[in-house]
């Protein structure tokens, strides 16, 4: 009977830190999704009521006329276009340099390699503010001010050194006996990467590939520099120029905030299970 009961006993206090657990999770997810819920009442309240004491509650008059009006007077939707074709090129450019200046390092036997691969990795103790001038100046002197090279080329450039960090660790983890056996029947080097050594490597590219999204859809310094042109401007620059010189509608910058928030929810509800994997299998084999 003495052993029944603490059998009982064990199994009510597992339920009850059972419980308890996922109350607190539930609270943190609440904490955590919260602020996205606020973005959204928020981006559908006239100044009226975001200033006149309704911030935190649901809003009297739903104002979905905010969303047409950043859409089309605000160039909100020129805005995503344009980010959109920023973040696509320094993501395919990026992956391709990484996948194939690390797989050079790691693999090809040359003299500087190491070398080569400290310089690389130098690159990220540069503080992104350090080079803002040198690079105006030298876009400045190609002519690529207010081009969409003269956002690529930076974001590209930062992107790498990470990139080739994750991506070295990654490769030295895979056996050089299968690109050997390769060889010996007659597979030339381009081919061994590209289809022996390249569907390994695809869950470190997806996780460089959200680190590269996350840092330039978000990315503001640069844009606001390079850019002065209404038709290059991105979607951060675009929401900044929203607000007026005398008076600001805050309804429509919230609807672009919205909409600007989107594209990073959707690639979190839909590879969420890939990123988790990219990481754990990242840490395990870096």
């Amino acid at each position: 009977m003495e052993i029944v009961a603490n059998k009982k006993n064990k199994s009510g206090g597992k339920k009850i830190g059972f419980y308890l657990l996922e109350a607190m999770l539930v609270i943190w997810a609440i904490i955590q999704l919260y602020p996205l819920f606020w973005l959204f009442l928020f981006s559908v309240k006239n100044n009226t009521e975001i200033f006149g004491g309704n911030i935190l509650g649901f809003p009297r008059i739903w104002q979905w006329s905010n969303y047409s009006e950043a859409l089309s007077s605000g160039n909100v939707g020129r805005y995503f276009i344009n980010s959109s074709i920023v973040t696509i090129l320094t993501i395919v450019i990026s992956s391709v340099l990484v996948a194939t200046s690390a797989y050079a390092i790691v693999r090809m036997k040359w003299k500087y390699s190491k070398l080569v691969l400290t310089i690389f990795l130098t690159g990220m103790m540069v503080p992104i503010h350090a080079t803002l001038l040198p690079l105006f100046i030298i876009l400045k002197n190609l002519n690529l001010l207010n081009t969409y090279a003269s956002l690529v080329i930076p974001y590209v450039a930062f992107a790498i050194p990470m990139g080739i960090f994750i991506l070295t660790g990654f490769l030295y983890t895979i056996p050089k006996e299968l690109e050997e056996s390769a060889f010996l029947d007659g597979c030339s080097i381009y081919k061994s990467f590209y289809y022996i050594i390249l569907p390994l490597i695809r869950p470190a590219l997806a996780t460089i590939a959200i680190f590269t999204y996350l840092s330039t859809w978000n990315e503001l310094m640069f844009a606001n520099t390079f850019i002065n042109s209404d038709a290059i401007k991105t979607l951060t620059v675009g929401i900044m120029s929203l607000s007026g010189q005398y008076q600001t509608e805050w309804g429509p910058i919230g609807a672009g905030l919205v909409i600007a928030t989107i594209p990073t929810i959707l690639i979190y509800v839909l590879l969420s299970e890939q990123v988790q994997k990219s990481l754990v299998v990242g840490a395990v084999k870096g």
